[in-house]
């Protein structure tokens, strides 16, 4: 699996000029929510490989990128296309509520 972490200086590369849809989890190692989500992000980067790019985004290490999208509360995962957010999830939800949304997008 290819690094899902991305800083600051390749988001706009990786993210904003994709040309295929991105999901970006913002969170932190000290959130417990956080944890119970980053597995279920790295089965989405494997079961749409191809369709989708998957990025984690630590907050705390991306404090720029975080106030960009107003990320306020963690876990927040934002699913962007042609540069633009078009949905939003907030909290540790079930992969399937996940699931259902990128298939809005791709």
């Amino acid at each position: 699996m290819e690094n899902m972490h991305l800083n600051e200086k390749d988001f706009n590369k990786e993210v904003l000029e994709s040309s295929v849809p991105v999901l970006v989890d913002f969170w932190a190692p000290w959130c417990g929510p956080c944890r119970m989500l980053g597995p279920v992000i790295e089965e989405l980067a494997t079961d749409f490989s191809g369709k989708l790019k998957v990025f984690k985004v630590n907050v705390d290490e991306n404090p720029s990128v975080a106030r960009q999208y107003a990320i306020r509360s963690i876990p927040s995962v934002k699913i962007f296309k042609n540069g633009n957010v078009v949905d939003s999830i907030l909290g540790a939800v079930p992969k399937e509520e996940i699931i259902e949304k990128i298939n809005k997008f791709i």
